[in-house]
């Protein structure tokens, strides 16, 4: 059968057949292949990478008062980026 002009509007060609979709390979793939890269469970990574952002969002604010009022915080962004390098460093 034939398509009708309607229906080729609002149907997209597949080239190959339909592929199954496999929610625990997504899931796996989503959120537990990246830990396992680094030897993490996910719930360690996930502590981490928190870790991780707050002392960025420290260090980002840091900067952003040294910017207006160079006299604050003179050395805190500059510790806190050598530190997260440390910790990536030595994972």
């Amino acid at each position: 059968m034939g398509r009708t002009s309607e229906q080729a509007l609002y149907t997209i060609p597949r080239k190959s057949g339909p592929k199954e979709f496999n929610m625990r390979a997504a899931i796996e793939r989503v959120f537990l292949h990246h830990p396992e890269t680094v030897d993490e469970t996910y719930f360690q990574h996930m502590k981490f990478a928190s870790r991780f952002a707050g002392l960025l969002l420290l260090a980002s604010t840091a900067a952003i008062v040294h910017a207006v009022i160079p006299c604050l915080f003179e050395s805190t962004a500059g510790r806190l980026i050598r530190r997260m390098h440390s910790d990536i460093e030595n994972r």
